[in-house]
C-alpha cells in the first residue's frame, strides 16, 4: 500500500445543512459499516446533513449516485472490489471508475470516490478504518468531497464577480 504523497484528509469548512447522500454498496458488510461510520464522521464534523442510500454492489453506484447528484450537495460512492480469479474484478473497477467520473463530470457534483479496490479483505481492513486499520477511505472520500464542493463554490463566486 502506498501512502506517499497523500495530502491528509482535513474537513474543509462547508455551508451548514449541505446535502450529502453516502451511496453504499451491500458487499462486505463489516467492512462497509466501518467505511459508512467514516463517511458519516466527516458529514459530522462539518454540519452536513447525511442521507445514506445502500446499493447491492459496486457496479451499481453510478446509477444510483447520478440520481442523488439530482438532489444532494455532494455524493459519496462506497464499495469494496476483492480480486478473484477471473477477469470481473477489471470490468467492475473500470465501469464503477468510469461511471462514477461521468457522473461527476455530467451533474457538476462532486463524487467523493470511496470505492476500495484490493486483491485481499486484509487490504480492505487496512483502508476502511476502525481499529488497526491504516486509512480510512469512507472519511477520506467525504473530505475530498466536501473540498471538491468548496473549490467549485468558490470558483463560481469569482465567475460571477468578473460578469
Amino acid at each position: 500500500m502506498s501512502g506517499e504523497g497523500v495530502p491528509g484528509a482535513v474537513p474543509t469548512a462547508v455551508p451548514m445543512g449541505l446535502q450529502c447522500t453516502v451511496v453504499a454498496a451491500r458487499w462486505h458488510p463489516t467492512r462497509m459499516a466501518r467505511l459508512i461510520a467514516g463517511a458519516q464522521r466527516a458529514a459530522v464534523e462539518v454540519g452536513a446533513r447525511c442521507r445514506i442510500v445502500r446499493v447491492t454492489g459496486a457496479f451499481e453506484l453510478p446509477v444510483v449516485c447520478q440520481r442523488a447528484a439530482a438532489v444532494s450537495d455532494v455524493v459519496i460512492a462506497l464499495g469494496i472490489v476483492v480480486r478473484g480469479q477471473t477477469p470481473h474484478f477489471d470490468y467492475v473497477c473500470q465501469g464503477v471508475t468510469s461511471g462514477l467520473m461521468a457522473v461527476g463530470l455530467s451533474t457538476g457534483v462532486p463524487i467523493g470516490f470511496g470505492v476500495l479496490t484490493v486483491d485481499t479483505l486484509a487490504q480492505a481492513d487496512d483502508r476502511c478504518g476502525g481499529p488497526g486499520a491504516v486509512e480510512d477511505k469512507g472519511y477520506d472520500a467525504t473530505c475530498a468531497a466536501f473540498e471538491s464542493f468548496t473549490a467549485l463554490a468558490s470558483l463560481a463566486a469569482a465567475e460571477s464577480h468578473s460578469t
